[in-house]
């Protein structure tokens, strides 16, 4: 196996640090105060920088020290955290992606701006009027200035350092090439022979170090490590005069570590720290690739399931056994290695609403529930683009501005609401917002306008809503940068279709609306019911299976006209396949109801046999069925033969038309 990129290693930890450094930033736009998430910022920007100066990202490393250094500031209560400085250091955190994508580019321009806001952000914030017009210089005010300097440095490493690589006799030989050097080891916490293990650090040292290097280059010394050590830089002697605005001397103290304003280091045998260390990071095209190789070993074992049960060799029907249940493990492992939550997906637009706030001067209120809930990665990559149309167009149609909410008797600030929650095979998410709600009068003069409809043609409420999912289709009174080209709804449609799904919406005026996303949990391998229609083999999805009846052929025959069955002192509508897929045979004397539901709607389909349980490998129907909505994909059977899986939602659909026809015409 080939050693992996450093370069490819170091972009995806970077991407991962921005990432909490967005979500820090966003925190802190809820509570300027919190110290607890300005000192998280700060550490993702210094880990940045130095993680990309080591790589060779320099124009990443020198940028990032420019925010850094004014959150730095804000963390030394120089100068408050503001809204504007919040705001500046999100814009700078997106050109840092571009740095990171792009580093030998061209960059200059867009550098010189971003830093510009930042200057005058932080100046905004409390800076004198007359600062410097970077803004590292003023909170290195007199550390770059010329003239030896003394500097007393006292540090101890974790006791496991050396373990995770770290050589603190690399460290010294730094400190000795910056200046004349003093180094004295304090062993009084070396712990006697019997009781030493050699791969732990027990030494602290203290450093007394001359040099004309500002404080910032002993700090860069430290720069890997600072995270986790014990630091205290302090002067202690200057051969310039002092600044009338200099800090205050400390006097020398015993040789006791002090720990700098950063989160305590985790002792070696913390088992969160090595619950950190067992995991592992897998590149998702292996995912796929080991989730198809999981996938033929099911075909394959239910081709060697369906010779066993024909063969009087008891010991290959033990082995088939052995293989059955193992690969099943194997399944079902794989099929908890693709599961990821759907916070991932969620977290993504925090940033996404903070600045279409800002853009549309809509105050807003993001709520999220039902994070867990765990899907497919697929499922959560393919949806990405459809949730970005869906919250913008709540934001832009839906919201209204701040003094029509309170001309509306509404809070001025609108909602928009996240959630997933997990109902039988599906995973249901939902976007719904407080705001005006759709126009129905605009989407029908919308729709007669563009030819979708006829002039005063009839049609149901949810038909008439799923009109804005139409190609071009836009009530927008004028293009701008959120909506009003007619493009975004129907990507989301089309998405979700190709993912299994389906949407739902509702609206009522003055209230809101709500789109509901019904998506398949997984797009890999399923749990079916294998039944025969005719002489074809059918799957059903397991998770949508309530429970199966018979049915004789007499009550077959004495139901005809009305298709409902009476289940539990409730009746529920039945659909026959036989003559939903026009098999041209006669059903069998003894038929079964296989009653499937999704979520409160239950319909019955009568099959002629039910095979028996089947683990499902779907695969995706050609293009030459792409509108062939029965079925949303097929499989291989043990016997090589292809059985086509039941789209349920659909089925219940259709059985839920049919009984409200049969009850308008009752």
């Amino acid at each position: 196996m080939s050693n992996p990129d450093p370069i490819s290693v170091f972009r995806t930890e970077a991407a991962e640090l921005l990432e909490q450094i967005e979500s820090g930033l966003l925190d802190l736009t809820r509570r300027l105060d919190d110290r607890d998430q300005i000192d998280a910022v700060f550490r993702g920007l210094h880990t940045l920088k130095g993680s990309g100066a080591m790589f060779g990202f320099d124009q990443l490393a020198a940028f990032t020290h420019h925010c850094e250094t004014a959150f730095d500031r804000v963390r030394k209560g120089d100068v408050p955290a503001t809204q504007e400085l919040v705001s500046a250091v999100l814009s700078a955190q997106d050109h840092m992606r571009a740095l990171l994508e792009t580093p030998s580019g061209d960059h200059d321009a867009v550098s010189a701006a971003l830093l510009e806001g930042l200057h005058r952000a932080v100046n905004g914030a409390g800076m004198p009027a007359s600062a410097p017009q970077h803004v590292e210089a003023v909170a290195a005010a007199g550390d770059d200035a010329g003239g030896m300097r003394e500097w007393r440095i006292r540090f101890s490493l974790p006791t496991n350092a050396m373990a995770n690589g770290t050589n603190p006799l690399g460290l010294l030989d730094e400190m000795r090439d910056l200046g004349e050097c003093t180094i004295v080891a304090d062993t009084a916490k070396v712990p006697s022979l019997d009781a030493l293990d050699p791969r732990d650090i027990h030494l602290h040292w203290l450093v007394t170090l001359k040099t004309e290097r500002p404080r910032s280059e002993i700090e860069d010394v430290f720069i890997f490590v600072m995270d986790e050590m014990e630091l205290d830089i302090t002067e202690i002697a200057a051969e310039r005069p002092v600044a009338a605005a200099a800090a205050k001397v400390e006097p020398a103290a015993p040789l006791t570590p002090v720990f700098t304003e950063r989160e305590p280091p985790q002792a070696a045998n913390d088992p969160k720290q090595n619950k950190t260390a067992e995991n592992v990071r897998v590149p998702a095209e292996r995912l796929d690739e080991m989730m198809d190789r999981v996938g033929e070993l099911v075909i394959a074992q239910s081709r060697l399931t369906q010779l066993a049960g024909t063969a009087a060799d008891l010991g290959l029907r033990s082995v088939s056994e052995e293989i059955e249940r193992l690969s099943g493990e194997l399944r079902d492992t794989m099929m908890v290695l693709r599961m990821m939550p759907v916070a991932s997906l969620f977290s993504r637009f925090r940033r996404l609403v903070h600045d279409l706030s800002r853009e549309t001067g809509k105050e807003i209120e993001l709520i999220t529930e039902g994070e867990s809930t765990e899907v497919d990665k697929t499922v959560i990559d393919r949806l990405a683009d459809p949730l970005v149309h869906l919250v913008r167009n709540s934001i832009d149609h839906g919201l209204e501005q701040p003094d029509e909410r309170v001309a509306a008797g509404k809070p001025a600030k609108g909602r928009v609401a996240l959630s997933a929650h997990q109902t039988g095979g599906e995973v249901i998410i939902t976007i719904k917002d407080d705001g005006r709600g759709i126009n129905r009068d605009r989407v029908r003069a919308k729709a007669e306008a563009s030819g979708l409809i006829q002039p005063g043609a009839t049609l149901a409420d949810q038909d008439l809503l799923q009109l804005i999912f139409q190609p071009g289709f836009s009530t927008a009174q004028q293009v701008t940068n959120l909506s009003g080209r007619g493009v975004g709804m129907d990507v989301v449609k089309k998405t979700v279709e190709a993912l299994r799904g389906t949407i739902d919406i509702a609206s009522r005026p003055g209230e809101g609306s709500e789109v509901s996303l019904r998506i398949p949990l997984t797009l890999a391998i399923i749990e079916g019911l294998l039944v025969r229609v005719g002489n074809g083999c059918y799957v059903i999805p397991l998770s949508a299976v309530e429970e199966c009846l018979e049915i004789s052929l007499e009550d077959d025959v004495r139901s005809r006209g009305r298709s409902f069955i009476s289940l539990r002192d409730s009746l529920v509508p039945f659909l026959r396949l036989r003559e939903l897929f026009r098999t041209g045979t006669q059903p069998d004397p003894h038929q079964k109801v296989v009653v499937i539901s999704t979520g409160s709607e239950r319909v019955g389909l009568v099959v002629d046999q039910i095979i028996g349980d089947h683990q499902t490998v779907i695969k995706s129907m050609s293009k030459l069925h792409h509108d062939v909505v029965t079925f949303s994909g097929a499989t291989i059977l043990g016997d090589g033969s292809v059985a086509l899986i039941l789209d349920v939602t659909h089925l219940v659909a259709v059985g839920q038309q049919q009984e409200a026809q049969l009850r308008a015409a009752g």
